[in-house]
């Protein structure tokens, strides 16, 4: 319970003493004058982005009048005086064409000839032209007066004799009061007309300062590439004897350059460089280039045509590159076949917005590039459109295993998916028998038709990468002479192209040891995505293509995705050209279901060999019927290899006595069918349905 405190007394405690701060009131803002408001708006009106841009409008086309007087007085003069052709001889014996100099040489003279000619003919021209008058008038008259004699005759009129003469007169007189009625206004819409006509030929020729033209020109956006752009362009690319030789031609550089021709999205021109200029120096200038042009480097493109001492420069519209290029046809059209040998796989589009499209016929295929840059989806889209060729083979060795090719699965005749060691030894082993089989086929009567196999390793690089050495200590990977796998590809890239057993190959950053030398040029068909070096780009290309301009290395990584250097003679490339750039058609792994699901109705049914992993407790009887597939009837021999494919370890050592065995306990002997022996499928598929059974009941027991 609380108590109340009464106090009795009066505290002598003083009293706490309030302090009053009072705050003086703001003095009153003093007013702007007048002259510094209006300061101030003036300013803002002036700086605003409204005011600026208008006034860049009335200078550029109030500029467009006196550019526009200039160019006329320009075309005046050239084609008044013979400066074109001087200009046109200085620009021959700059470019070191001595034949096209003396050509124009001629032609000036033929231009002074004639214009002597027609100066002397003004001298006699007066008297020519006044006699010419008066005898028109006199032949004229008289012709109107026999007229109206005949008229005077017909009518018995003779009034009618000067009718004729009359109503000429009168028509010229009619005519005079038009011309007079007219004259006025002409006069004064004349110099509106001809500011009007100048106006528009320095609007179309852009003749103004960069400060007044519009923000998209002035940044090179959509600026065109005229002749002049290319030669300034040239002009500052810090090549001394270029820059010298243009001089020299006056403003008639483009003597150098060939017609400028509309190419996909872009424009292509041939430059012809002066005496003393090599290809190379503008090839390593690239990025300046493309910079002087208002472009950025990957949209400009310079290759070497067969005209010596001449570059072809391919020059994108601004941002062209940076848009898809749509869906593949192979997506769009479902009804699409394929035809190894006749046809063409619908790969993309090259640069001028063209199909473009490769024959695969007998080429072995590599293609590189760094990673995640669209590697596999190029290499599926071939073997995509080859698979709807019904007679086309299949032999798939994915060491990325990540599934990007599952769908091949049940499409290959040989499936093997994965990126270890043991993944290695198997695609090792597919190869060696593809070199069997091609071995075989060698060993066939002359003439002897054989269907395409295609052998297909993606992510080989991990092939030859494996430190893996087998039982006789060969290695797996490497490029020595006893490596397993380099020697597998290598036979087949001697002799397998005759009997149509080609090798396609995709692989990741190439390097001396993961692509080695002789492997990469044993492929018909060497593709490029970007690179990181010149000399990745050779080893990928070769220096052949190298040197014509190819440069995979310059490629955007990550930006251009799907974006190959093909170097190959089974794609239409540009005359002159080793190699030919092409954006490729993406397709999504939904997408490549749907179009292996299609290659697989058209054919019989394919059973697909895939890999179990080694080191599982094995069942040989149902690894037997695994092996057979859903083939009916497999011989012996073949069950031997198929067996070895699923798992080297248990089975690489079985001979036939060791399947006899197995077969022999379980009830499915392998018996003879046309004189050789086979395992029924039936007779395996029972006896392991058998077994289970049994064993179902001796547990149940």
């Amino acid at each position: 319970m609380s108590e109340n405190v009464v106090h009795l007394h009066k505290s002598t405690d003083p009293a706490p003493v309030t302090t009053l701060t009072v705050v003086p009131e703001p003095a009153p803002a003093k007013p702007v004058p007048l002259w510094l408001r209006s300061g101030r708006a003036a300013r803002t009106a002036v700086t605003h982005d409204v005011t600026k841009t208008t006034a860049r409008a009335v200078a550029r086309h109030t500029l467009y009048v006196g550019g526009g007087a200039k160019i006329a007085a320009k075309r005046t003069w050239d084609g008044r005086t013979a400066s074109r052709y001087e200009r046109m001889i200085r620009a021959a014996e700059a470019a070191g064409n001595h034949e096209l100099a003396a050509e124009w040489e001629e032609r000036g003279q033929h231009f002074r000839r004639e214009r002597h000619q027609r100066r002397m003919d003004l001298i006699t021209s007066p008297v020519d032209a006044a006699k010419g008058v008066a005898v028109g008038a006199g032949m004229s008259v008289g012709s109107l007066i026999a007229l109206g004699v005949v008229m005077a005759v017909a009518t018995k009129d003779a009034g009618d004799v000067f009718t004729p003469l009359m109503a000429t007169v009168d028509f010229i007189n009619l005519l005079i009061t038009i011309v007079q009625v007219v004259w006025g206004p002409a006069v004064t819409l004349g110099p509106f007309l001809t500011l009007l006509a100048l106006w528009a030929v320095g609007k179309h020729q852009q003749a103004a300062p960069a400060w007044a033209l519009p923000d998209n020109v002035r940044n090179g956006e959509g600026e065109p590439i005229t002749p002049s752009i290319v030669v300034k362009a040239l002009r500052d690319l810090g090549v001394a004897p270029l820059r010298t030789a243009i001089k020299e031609m006056g403003d008639a550089g483009a003597g150098m350059l060939g017609p400028i021709r509309i190419a996909g999205c872009g424009v292509e021109v041939d430059v012809t460089l002066p005496s003393g200029v090599s290809t190379i120096e503008v090839q390593k200038r690239r990025r300046k280039l493309a910079e002087n042009l208002t472009r950025h480097e990957h949209e400009v493109f310079i290759t070497i045509p067969q005209a010596a001492r001449t570059v072809r420069l391919w020059v994108a519209d601004s941002g062209a590159l940076d848009e898809p290029i749509g869906p593949s046809p192979l997506v769009t059209d479902e009804s699409m076949t394929a035809d190894y040998a006749k046809g063409r796989a619908p790969w993309g589009q090259d640069l001028r917005g063209d199909a473009a499209a490769l024959s695969v016929y007998q080429r072995h295929l590599l293609i590189t590039g760094l990673s995640n840059q669209g590697k596999t989806a190029a290499l599926r889209a071939l073997a995509l459109w080859v698979a709807l060729d019904r007679s086309v083979e299949f032999w798939v060795g994915d060491l990325k295993g990540v599934g990007d090719w599952a769908m091949f699965e049940g499409l290959a005749t040989r499936f093997i998916q994965g990126p270890t060691d043991d993944h290695v030894i198997q695609v090792t082993m597919m190869l060696e028998d593809a070199v069997e089989e091609m071995n075989r086929r060698l060993m066939a009567p002359p003439g002897t038709q054989f269907p395409a196999l295609i052998v297909n390793v993606d992510e080989a690089q991990v092939a030859f990468m494996c430190p893996l050495k087998d039982e006789d200590k060969r290695p797996y990977g490497g490029s020595s002479s006893n490596s397993r796998y380099f020697m597998a590809a290598r036979k087949i890239h001697n002799q397998g192209r005759a009997v149509n057993v080609l090798l396609w190959q995709g692989t990741q950053d190439p390097t001396d040891q993961n692509l080695p030398k002789l492997v990469r040029e044993g492929a018909h068909t060497r593709a490029s995505l970007a690179l990181g070096t010149e000399s990745q780009s050779r080893m990928a290309l070769g220096d052949k293509a190298v040197n014509g301009g190819a440069a995979p290395h310059l490629l955007r990584p990550g930006l251009d995705k799907g974006t190959l250097v093909v170097a190959s003679d089974g794609i239409q490339a540009p005359a002159g050209q080793s190699s030919i750039t092409v954006r490729t058609h993406y397709i999504s792994t939904e997408e490549a279901t749907a179009i292996a699901d299609r290659a697989k109705a058209l054919r019989d049914g394919v059973t697909t060999l895939t890999v179990i992993e080694r080191g599982e407790e094995r069942d040989p009887l149902a690894d037997i019927l695994a092996a057979l597939g859903d083939t009916p009837r497999v011989r012996t021999k073949d069950v031997l290899k198929r067996l070895a494919t699923l798992n080297e370890q248990a089975y690489g050592g079985w001979s036939f006595l060791d399947l006899k065995r197995v077969l022999d306990d379980a009830g499915a002997e392998p018996h003879k069918s046309d004189g050789v022996m086979v395992v029924s499928r039936d007779r395996v598929a029972q006896a392991l349905a058998n077994r289970d059974t049994d064993g179902s009941a001796s547990a149940d027991g």
